[in-house]
């Protein structure tokens, strides 16, 4: 694949950029600081020395001059080395600091917190359709996800494969995440069953062997690791009773799909359709995240089901989205987002299908999933006219 140029926005101050394993935060920045100096901390020597001596990275940033630009890699991997960025940012020499991540587990306490806003945080998502253009493929894309790593591979399903596997052993075993590795094992497959749903832990952790406890903390490890991520419910100027929970989403459909297990007693087309959502989702985190106006997603759901599975609000815009894997529009598709409309007549309705070519349904916006995920570019209109 030739390169791409990725919609990432990058700032002339320091920060932390975040993104799972595979979204190419590491070749991406390389490109964007093409003279930085760059300390990979995935290098044996490199992470021997720096972490049992951080003092060593003063060292070696007061050798250059002011405004060099210093990638450090992987930098969850040492947590000990942000009190010296911390302490080099305070001498406003002006270095800076681009600190990579693909976990934020260590972090929480020592790290994000230690620099006290000195540096922003940012992060790298898988692809977006409008990154890739003509390489997008709804039905492939479906099936192998959008991560970098996966979609630049001469054998992507396989290296789909192996990609959780490889996650378990450099961040899950190695790091000593959790005692039972063969457990967390089965908790990965189990959650799968819980994508784009409300989270039940007690039938996890019935299928999993484990206590709910375990569970609880086995999908704050997800969190932690970024390989998941979960949507709350929109309250705001409530007018029906709604239900209280979030929702859960692996961070790539390609991974969901990888997870997910397949046999004859298996529903098929119910399956396809999470990983239509899933896409959907990983979609607009990543629109929001680059775009310069704040906006947060949500999903909307009353007692009695009816149910919106994206809400966008903020000072981005207004929006209920809602997803199916259908190529009709049923007047019954359009209930959640009439409901909605009922309660929040300011809010801009798209329903989005297979359906083909777009129209326009009452107040409602119908457009063919394709053409809505390539239009779908920060910076631009949510649903452009």
């Amino acid at each position: 694949m030739e390169i791409i140029t990725r919609f990432f926005k990058t700032i002339p101050k320091s920060y932390f950029l975040f993104g799972p394993r595979g979204t190419g935060k590491s070749t991406l920045i390389k490109e964007l600081y093409p003279g930085a100096v760059t300390l990979d901390l995935l290098l044996p020597d490199v992470y021997r020395e720096l972490s049992a001596f951080p003092e060593r990275l003063g060292e070696i940033v007061k050798a250059y001059s002011p405004g060099q630009v210093f990638i450090i890699d992987e930098v969850q991997k040492a947590p000990g080395l942000l009190s010296v960025v911390h302490h080099l940012i305070e001498m406003k020499h002006e270095w800076q600091f681009i600190l990579t991540g693909s976990s934020a587990r260590k972090l929480k306490k020592e790290g994000v917190d230690l620099l006290g806003g000195r540096a922003q945080l940012k992060h790298l998502h898988p692809f977006m359709a409008a990154e890739i253009k003509g390489y997008f493929n709804l039905e492939n894309n479906i099936k192998l996800g959008m991560l970098p790593l996966i979609l630049g591979s001469n054998d992507p399903a396989q290296d789909l494969k192996t990609y959780i596997a490889l996650y378990m052993q450099q961040e899950v075993q190695m790091e000593g995440i959790v005692r039972n590795i063969e457990s967390f094992g089965r908790f990965l497959e189990a959650m799968s069953f819980s994508q784009a749903s409300v989270i039940n832990c007690a039938n996890i952790a019935r299928d999993c062997y484990v206590s709910n406890k375990t569970v609880e903390n086995y999908i704050q490890i997800l969190e932690d690791l970024l390989l998941s991520f979960k949507i709350p419910i929109f309250t705001k100027r409530a007018k029906r009773t709604l239900t209280s929970h979030p929702k859960f989403y692996y961070f790539d459909v390609g991974v969901f799909q990888s997870l997910r297990p397949r046999g004859p007693l298996e529903d098929t087309a119910a399956i396809n359709g999470l990983a239509l959502e899933t896409l959907v989702a990983q979609h607009l985190r990543a629109y929001l995240d680059y775009s310069s106006q704040k906006g947060n997603l949500y999903f909307w759901r009353t007692r009695t089901g009816v149910e919106v599975d994206f809400i966008i609000y903020g000072e981005i815009g207004f929006y209920a989205i809602e997803v199916k894997n259908s190529t009709l529009i049923k007047s019954q598709d359009l209930q959640g987002l009439q409901l909605f409309k009922q309660d929040y007549p300011e809010c801009q309705c798209i329903f989005l299908s297979h359906a083909s070519p777009r129209m326009k349904k009452a107040d409602i916006m119908c457009l063919p999933i394709t053409e809505f995920l390539l239009s779908l570019i920060p910076g631009e209109a949510l649903c452009p006219n």
